[in-house]
């Protein structure tokens, strides 16, 4: 870091602008060989540094000449933005006089270093970069504030071609939780961003899963520094109800939908004709730190997507420069234990390289010496572009210190000690009695008399700290109180570079031998880095690799080599790189054992083996050049120098040509293998039980017989004696590779017999028997017959087959058709063991035919003769609810009702009978069927009893009877009369008028009763209507009118006995209105009325009123309460001004009076002392005829894509709106839409073709006049003539169009022409 500047009052100086607040800032530091650069974002300005002339040099001690400070120049810069990825606390100011100075919040900070070379020691000026704080280095370019697209991921650091290739830097610095031990250093922890890690990028890419959603993915590519590159990703939308979700990516978490700009652009489309949506990501001017492995995610509901491409950025040819490997230290914390570790991943991939002496010259002394006219001139020598900022820094400079009243001589602004050294701070006090307290990064220093670190000494006025064994801990800020004062320094611990004392050398050697690369630095306890082929070799636990060091010596250890590590290898330090190849050969082949071949008997083992040196080389087996794989039944083993192939059972296919190749040599091994086996059927393969074929005669048979046999056996078919040929017409056999065939064109029943198979071949003999059968299906069945019949059954039986096929009957099949139908219906789907069946379900009435199918083991034999036609008939059910309806002296007279099932045959009446009881004979009482269910049985002895049954006839036959219970006296029986009132009329009976009015009411009596109604004790009104009955008696009354309201008396009379009732009637109206309203009193927006009960009630009680008001002016009347129970009411919230009338209606239980009875004066409402005078105003006539004011235009429109047609009118009242295409009305045409709202006329035209074009009319009409509008609209876009008829357009308007696009293509080809 830059060295501090003094400032007026003796104190040090920050390297920010003296006017930055407590804001955020962006700090970006670029070291050059020349000069350094800091830049804030507040301030814009630019620390520059001027290295001395002379190299570097630790501190003196006390008493040597004081080093000469470091000049500084501040000049504006625009600042650059980086991105904050870590969270490393960073210190950013000192303390000051015991208090924290507010530190500007550092909200990104982006740092470029440059390779800076080493110069020569001097003895008067603290050189620069030992003065500055590095961070990593990692190889990406530094950002600019709106490169901050791909910040946090940094592409993997391309490899150096020499010493002077320039390094660069870019280093995130967060400050958002600097701990208060921090903040007495700026600058002094930089922390590598959360971006890629340079691990992961040499990390080969795995290969994405198949795409789901992406149908074109984005490609990797690369482009020059500047170059513009985009990257395209499409999805298929066929499937997709909405638009899918797609994200970019750099590295594995930056999204870089924030991050669009002028260097990142996004764009999406999509094409709906091809239903595909096209996503880009543009990149434009790209820069070195835009290189990495990018990501794009593609997300819709649960599917998910995601592609990988990388983008290569190459640099565009500078010059060469170096960096300073002293600017590669990095402090992890301040304070700990691991503080001032070294990090070496700035120098992965470098080549040593040579340091050139650069003369450092300082530029503040050439500035101070020279004229204010030359100061341009010198900036423009030394490269100082901000010449503003450098005067306003020169101008500070110059300023006088101010005195220190507590430190005559104040710690200098830095030192610098080598790592293990001893460094003196000294101060000299004014005051030697002031209390002096020092510091470390604001942590008091405490003497202990165990600590030999700090040794605190007082040489009169001195006070001298003695920091012994300097380590990089000890690299941090120091400060001095002395009373209220205070002055700080900083201390700079340099750790020299560790070099290559001894390097590694080439090994060449075999596998499986063990490797060892030795090398030896410069310094005990080093770290370094091993490489393979410029990639760091894994040490974890299970790593092939193991490094091991002791003292300075450093071994890379292989035990068992491989072919795949033969390679470069190199060994990293600070201070160079030293590499060697390692090359790793086969060792030769030798056969020891070779393979031989072998003849096995089927079914027995097969073993390979054979012999090799060496020993650990693995090798694959092959069957006529198929690798073998091993399985249950193939084991392969591989035992030192020994590889066997065991087959546990040898079949057929083993046989064949074996070779064994060693991995890794061209060598083969080859052997034979022969497989043999004697001749044998496999009559179990048939699975047919006893080994008997059968097959039905007439169908061809085909028996293949399994036979196995090496080499192939000679076969011979036999039935008897006789041989059966392979060139035989209906039957012959056949004989193939792994089976024989006996084959049977057409079978029949002299086929039956024993088979014999022979077998021969040079290892022996094997024969066997089939048996053949052949059977066939039995004959049809004869007719069946139908002995009985019922409602929906029938019983049929039938014969047995006379021939059973050559196989037992399993049973029958039976179907059953309607006589007029030829479709006939399976009745039974398990079999039929018996010869009678009992068919059911069939419908009465309909004439059916029922047919047999004998069934054996070989099928269904055709069908029996179809039965003689039967009809189902059923009787009737018995009749039900059979009573005595009436008893006299010779009569009985009975009621029932009909059957619940009548059926098809349908119910031609019904037979009575009777028994006198105490005999068995029941006597007809009709001789002819009657069809009434009421009947009297005359003629009967009196008081005799007797049972009476009833039967129900149809065309089946009698029902079963219905019998009374009990048996009947014939005798006739008085029963005294009884009114059986309904329950709603036990109360008042209310209706209104003109309703009607039916009124039944039951009563028991007999003989039959005597009914007599009277209004209250008055013969009733000729208009009601009395209809009376044995049981019942109605009154009727068409209108209902109020006169007929009253008490009713209803009296039922037999003989001496009568039994009367009371119905009260009430016919009720609406009320009438009420009466005498008046206004009783007006006060403030108040009015009481008052009002008596109306005349006519409506011969129903009143139950409420409803009030309602009228202002003067416009008559219109508004309920201001219902339902009000009172004839008086106080009416509130009045308008002050206005006049009001009020009416009231009467309300019932029918509703309201159809008129209501109004005031007959008004009320005033006036404002208390005012007057007020309304002055009359005539009422404007808004009406008007339709007017246009905004026409129809004409309009293009594109066939298939909805058309509008808008323009507005203005018209009172309003207009009626009616559309015309060409003159002629469009009306219920489903292609046209109209809408009109507030004068807007909206005609829309769904999915137009072309001969929707022509001249459409908006034409408006009201009372008062009509207007319309005309407009022209061409649809272009045209169809073919299929296509138009296709779509049903009729020819006339075909033709139209067609004409019409002719001329038109006609005009444009002249008008071109013209042209």
């Amino acid at each position: 870091m830059p060295e501090p500047t003094k400032k007026d009052d003796g104190q040090p100086e920050e390297n920010v602008a003296p006017d930055s607040g407590d804001g955020p800032s962006e700090n970006s530091i670029v070291i050059t060989p020349k000069e350094a650069k800091v830049a804030t974002k507040d301030t814009e300005a630019i620390v520059t540094v001027t290295e001395p002339e002379a190299a570097e040099e630790p501190i003196p001690a006390a008493g040597a000449p004081q080093p000469q400070p470091v000049v500084i120049v501040v000049t504006e810069l625009e600042p650059v933005v980086g991105e904050v990825t870590d969270s490393q606390p960073i210190v950013t100011e000192p303390v000051e006089n015991g208090h924290k100075e507010p530190a500007p919040t550092q909200a990104q900070k982006c740092v470029e270093v440059t390779e800076v070379k080493e110069e020569q020691p001097s003895t008067s000026k603290v050189p620069v970069s030992a003065m500055k704080k590095s961070a990593e280095t990692i190889a990406t370019p530094i950002k600019d504030k709106d490169d901050d697209v791909t910040a946090s991921t940094p592409s993997p650091p391309p490899p150096a071609e020499d010493g002077s290739t320039p390094k660069k830097l870019s280093i995130d610095l967060p400050n958002d939780s600097d701990p208060e031990s921090t903040r007495g250093r700026k600058d002094s922890v930089w922390s590598l961003g959360d971006g890629q890690p340079p691990e992961e990028i040499d990390k080969q890419i795995e290969t994405p899963p198949l795409s789901t959603l992406l149908i074109e993915k984005p490609q990797s590519g690369s482009i020059s520094v500047g170059g513009d590159i985009s990257f395209v990703a499409k999805v298929e939308a066929k499937d997709l109800l909405r638009k899918p979700t797609i994200k970019w990516f750099k590295g594995k978490w930056m999204d870089l939908a924030s991050k669009t700009g002028k260097h990142l652009q996004l764009k999406e489309s999509f094409d709906r004709f091809s239903k595909i949506h096209t996503f880009e990501m543009h990149i434009i001017k790209a820069k070195e730190n835009y290189a990495g492995n990018y990501r794009c995610e593609v997300t819709y509901k649960d599917k998910f997507d995601s592609c990988s491409f990388d983008l290569e950025v190459k640099e565009v040819a500078e010059g060469s420069q170096n960096i300073d490997i002293r600017s590669a230290f990095k402090r992890s914390s301040e304070g700990q234990e691991d503080a001032g570790e070294l990090d070496f991943s700035g120098l992965l991939k470098h080549r040593e390289h040579k340091q050139e002496e650069v003369p450092e010259v300082d530029v503040w002394e050439i500035l101070k010496n020279a004229r204010p006219d030359e100061y341009e001139k010198i900036a423009f020598m030394y490269g100082i572009t901000d010449l503003r900022g450098l005067l306003k820094r020169l101008k500070k400079t110059k300023k006088e210190e101010k005195k220190s009243e507590a430190f005559a001589k104040r710690l200098e602004p830095a030192y610098q000690v080598d790592k293990g050294g001893k460094i003196r701070l000294v101060v000299d006090l004014a005051d030697p009695t002031v209390e002096l307290k020092w510091y470390k990064n604001g942590q008091e220093i405490r003497p202990t008399p165990n600590n030999r670190k700090f040794i605190f000494e007082h040489k009169g006025t001195q006070r001298i700290m003695v920091i012994n064994n300097c380590q990089m801990s000890d690299d941090a800020a120091y400060s001095v109180t002395a009373g209220d004062e205070k002055c700080t320094t900083e201390l700079f611990v340099k750790e020299l570079p560790v070099n290559i004392v001894k390097k590694l050398e080439p090994v060449k050697t075999t596998v499986n031998e063990r490797i060892e690369l030795e090398c030896e630095v410069s310094e005990e306890g080093a770290k370094v880095k091993w490489m393979k082929n410029g990639v760091e070799v894994p040490t974890g636990v299970r790593s092939r690799y193991r490094v091991k060091s002791e003292g300075t010596k450093h071994w890379l250890i292989i035990d068992d080599a491989t072919k795949d590590d033969t390679g470069t290898y190199s060994l990293m330090a600070t201070g160079g790189t030293t590499e060697a190849h390692v090359q790793v050969d086969l060792k030769p082949l030798k056969i020891l054992t070779d393979l031989q071949s072998v003849t096995v008997l089927l079914g027995q083992p097969l073993k390979l083996n054979c012999e090799i040196y060496p020993g650990n080389i693995p090798g694959r087996w092959y069957k006529n050049g198929q690798l073998i794989q091993p399985n249950e039944r193939i084991s392969i083993l591989h035992r030192a120098k020994n590889h066997n192939l065991d087959i546990e059972s040898s079949t057929i296919h083993d046989a064949g040509d074996y070779t064994f190749v060693p991995e890794g040599y061209t060598q083969t091994l080859s052997a034979k293998v022969h497989i043999i086996d004697p001749p044998r059927v496999h009559l179990e393969a048939l699975n047919v039980q006893d080994n008997t074929v059968v097959i039905v005669a007439g169908n061809k048979l085909r028996l293949e017989v399994p036979i196995s046999g090496e080499p192939a056996p000679r076969v011979v078919w036999m039935k008897g004696e006789r041989v059966i040929l392979d060139s035989g017409t209906r039957m012959r056999a056949e004989t193939f590779a792994d089976h024989t065939c006996l084959t049977i064109d057409i079978a029949e029943r002299e086929d039956t017999g024993n088979y014999k198979i022979v077998l021969q071949n040079e290892a022996g003999e094997d024969t066997a028997c089939v048996k053949i059968k052949v059977v066939d299906i039995p004959d049809a069945p004869e007719a069946p017959l139908v002995p009985n019949v019922g409602g929906d059954w029938c019983t049929m039986t039938w014969e047995a087959p006379r021939y059973d096929g050559g196989s037992p009957i399993l049973g029958y099949f039976i179907e059953r058709k309607k006589k007029q139908s030829s479709r006939w219906m399976r009745l039974n789907f398990d079999l039929c063991k018996e010869t009678t069946f009992e068919p059911k379900k069939m419908i009465e009435g309909v004439p059916y035919e029922v047919r047999i199918f004998a069934v054996n083991t070989i099928g269904v034999s055709k069908p029996s003769e179809p039965s003689k036609p039967f009809i189902p008939l059923a009787v009737t059910s018995e009749p039900t609810m059979l009573v005595v309806d009436d008893v006299t002296d010779t009569t009985v007279t009975m009621k029932w009702r009909p059957p619940d099932t009548i059926g098809a045959a349908g119910l031609d009446g019904y037979q009575v009978e009777y028994c006198i009881e105490g005999t068995d004979e029941w006597i007809l009482a009709n001789k002819e069927l009657t069809e009434k269910t009421r009947y009297t049985i005359t003629g009967l002895p009196v008081e005799g009893k007797i049972l009476v049954r009833v039967k129900a006839i149809n065309a089946a036959g009698a029902s079963p009877p219905r019998t009374t219970q009990h048996s009947i006296l014939v005798k006739e029986v008085i029963e005294p009369p009884k009114i059986r009132i309904p329950r709603h009329l036990k109360q008042t009976y209310i209706r209104k008028v003109g309703e009607v009015v039916n009124l039944v009411v039951p009563f028991v009596g007999k003989p039959r009763p005597k009914v007599t109604w009277l209004k209250e004790g008055q013969p009733i009104d000729p208009t009601i209507n009395i209809r009376n009955s044995d049981c019942d008696s109605i009154m009727f009354i068409r209108k209902a009118e109020r006169k007929h309201s009253g008490k009713y008396e209803l009296s039922v009379q037999v003989e001496n006995h009568i039994d009367t009732a009371m119905l009260d009637i009430q016919i009720v109206d609406l009320p009438g209105p009420p009466q005498a309203v008046k206004i009783d009193e007006v006060w403030g927006n108040n009015v009481a009325l008052d009002w008596n009960p109306p005349k006519d009630n409506g011969n129903a009680p009143i139950i409420g009123y409803t009030i309602q008001k009228a202002d003067k002016k416009t008559m219109e009347w508004y309920t201001c309460i219902e339902h009000y129970h009172r004839t008086c009411i106080t009416i509130s919230d009045l308008v002050v001004g206005n006049e009001y009338f009020f009416r009231i209606y009467s309300e019932n239980m029918v509703g309201l009076s159809e008129s209501a009875t109004a005031t007959k004066d008004s009320a005033l409402i006036v404002k208390e002392g005012m007057q007020l005078k309304i002055p009359e105003y005539n009422d404007r006539d808004f009406t008007e005829p339709p007017k246009f004011t905004q026409p129809l235009i004409n309009t293009f429109a594109i066939a298939g894509y909805n058309a509008t047609l808008n323009c507005s009118v203005r018209a009172n009242p309003r207009p009626k709106v009616i559309w015309m295409k060409n003159k002629i009305t469009i009306i219920d045409d489903p292609r046209y839409r109209m809408f009109s709202n507030q004068g807007v006329c909206t005609l829309e035209i769904r999915k137009p073709s072309p001969f929707d074009g022509g001249v459409y009319t908006c034409k408006a009409v009201n009372d008062l006049g009509e207007a319309q509008v005309d407009c022209k609209l061409e649809v272009k876009g045209g169809f073919t003539f299929f296509e138009l008829m296709k779509r049903g357009v009729p020819l006339h308007l075909i033709d139209n169009y067609m004409n019409e696009s002719k001329t038109s293509e006609k005009a444009e080809s002249e008008k071109k022409g013209s042209n």
